[in-house]
């Protein structure tokens, strides 16, 4: 019987930020690696029982995926939001 992997969801200005727990062994360099500090420590902990990141607010992820790329897990996500450009 195989195991759905689901991720946490977090919507923001930006993007929408994807954590998959069942991934994340809370190594922490994708919060280490972020140029706003925008990552902090959840309560919800991965798979060795560490806590997995989330975001601290809304507005200050600038959507620049540095998180993703450096997570040598596959545990997070960043769907950027596209912003229509005014006329």
């Amino acid at each position: 019987m195989s195991k759905e992997l689901k991720p946490i969801t977090f919507p923001m200005e930006k993007a929408i930020f994807y954590i998959f727990p069942d991934y994340c062994k809370g190594c922490g360099l994708c919060k280490e690696k972020c140029p706003n500090g925008v990552l902090v420590w959840s309560d919800k902990l991965g798979v060795y029982g560490t806590p997995t990141v989330k975001p601290k607010d809304e507005d200050s992820c600038i959507a620049c995926n540095i998180c993703e790329m450096v997570c040598p897990d596959c545990a997070i996500l960043i769907e950027r939001i596209r912003q229509k450009k005014a006329l």
